[in-house]
């Protein structure tokens, strides 16, 4: 999601005349995404802010600072101490502003470089994290793909669930769909410049249109992935995360009947523990994530199941853990995200009794990656001899000689060949698996 924001924030800039460069030496204008989901995230954002702006301090003094995202949404003017040349801080819903704040301080300084550029600085700090209707909106812009065969969309913002761990309710607001139609002219316009595959973003996905009436006893995600489908020239839809909350039995459906919905689906679970869950605010059971992914497979006999994991969250004993252990080796997911629980400011959980040591955190995490390692290594072996269809997405970022790819169920592929088969869906024959990394050639 990110990524998809900070791509419409660049769009504006290089439409209105500013390049993109991939060296900070030579920037005018240095902007962060941020995140705030955990604690890490942050400390490296201020630590890469900090170090830069310091660095260039002295041979680009005209060069502006900006925060986007998350942090900024949380953390508003203690930013402004914490990295002392920081001359923006924006929020979730305010990035079709940043262009004319960041350009208006960029032509400030430029009129008093060759006079007095100290007095430049002066008042230059600007603050935006105010809510705005329609926010969502304004999020459908993209860099041309040039030979990017692959492209997300984002088709909401926001969340309601207030799960404990959280903070992203508080940091992206309350959920805003956009219309089927916009989303579906968006898709249209990345397929005629020649994407063919787009990933559906939305914070909890599956609760896209929730409010929209009934179609033949169709929600509104599953009518906004039926429009999609109908898009000549896509390949491939995916869509990112869905909640087991809402996860009605018509999304279970659509993968019996929508070829173009990859064999892939990351389904946050977060815990195996029924207790654990509750204190998390997840209004879900176990038994009914583990049914759904039973239902899913079933519907989708080839489906991948990737999913998140918190470890150590407040009050979780070794009994708790153990069921989200028992959990993992039931499912067999194909791979997943494991996070140690990080407390985050003004959410629930950060001020629950019995916060667990960060050894015994780290302990979990190990030993449930090793689990989750073993059966990834597993099923990625057994794929060697046969044949997949992988979407050349590029060159390989360590081989110039491969391209690499990914097969419908999200796995990642390297294959010798050429650049002129970049953005072809190719059967490849598997040769060799490194353990998370398939290769193979051409058939």
């Amino acid at each position: 999601m990110n990524e998809r924001d900070s791509e419409q924030v660049a769009r504006m800039f290089v439409q209105n005349g500013y390049t993109l460069t991939t060296s900070e030496s030579e920037a005018d204008v240095i902007l962060m995404n941020s995140c705030s989901i955990r604690e890490q995230a942050e400390q490296k954002a201020l630590g890469k802010m900090g170090l830069v702006s310091s660095q260039l301090q002295q041979h680009r003094p005209h060069v502006v600072y900006g925060m986007m995202g998350c942090m900024a949404q949380s953390k508003k003017e203690e930013l402004f101490k914490e990295i002392p040349r920081l001359d923006l801080v924006i929020g979730t819903q305010k990035y079709h502003r940043v262009f004319e704040y960041v350009d208006s301080i960029v032509r400030q300084r430029q009129e008093h470089r060759m006079d007095n550029l100290q007095s430049a600085f002066s008042g230059s700090h600007v603050i935006d994290v105010a809510e705005e209707v329609d926010s969502q909106n304004y999020i459908k812009d993209h860099l041309n793909p040039g030979e990017r065969s692959t492209a997300f969309v984002s088709i909401m913002q926001g969340c309601q669930m207030k799960c404990a761990y959280c903070i992203v309710p508080y940091t992206r607001g309350e959920e805003r769909c956009r219309p089927i139609a916009d989303v579906v002219d968006e898709v249209k316009m990345l397929v005629d410049a020649g994407v063919k595959e787009v990933t559906l973003l939305g914070q909890i996905v599956n609760r896209y249109g929730r409010e929209f009436p009934l179609v033949d006893g169709k929600g509104g995600f599953v009518q906004l992935l039926e429009a999609v489908h109908e898009i000549d020239g896509l390949k491939r839809i995916r869509f990112v995360s869905p909640h087991p909350i809402g996860f009605r039995q018509d999304l279970v459906q659509a993968f019996t009947y929508l070829p173009k919905l990859c064999s892939h689906i990351h389904f946050p679970m977060q815990s195996g523990s029924d207790r654990i869950l509750k204190l998390m605010r997840r209004p879900y059971k176990n038994e009914a994530y583990m049914e759904l992914c039973v239902q899913m497979r079933q519907a989708r006999p080839d489906l991948a199941i990737t999913t998140d994991i918190i470890v150590g969250f407040p009050g979780e004993t070794e009994e708790d853990y153990l069921e989200t252990r028992k959990a993992v080796e039931e499912i067999q997911f194909d791979n997943a995200f494991i996070f140690r629980y990080s407390p985050r400011r003004g959410t629930p959980a950060a001020a629950m009794d019995n916060q667990i040591p960060e050894e015994v955190k780290e302990a979990r995490n190990q030993d449930l990656l090793e689990v989750v390692n073993k059966i990834a290594v597993r099923k990625n072996a057994e794929l060697v001899g046969t044949v997949q269809e992988v979407l050349l997405e590029g060159p390989s970022k360590t081989n110039a000689a491969r391209l690499a790819g990914r097969t419908s169920q999200n796995k990642p592929v390297m294959v010798e060949a050429g650049c002129e088969h970049i953005g072809e869906i190719r059967p490849i024959r598997i040769d060799e698996s490194t353990g998370f990394t398939l290769y193979g050639s051409l058939c």
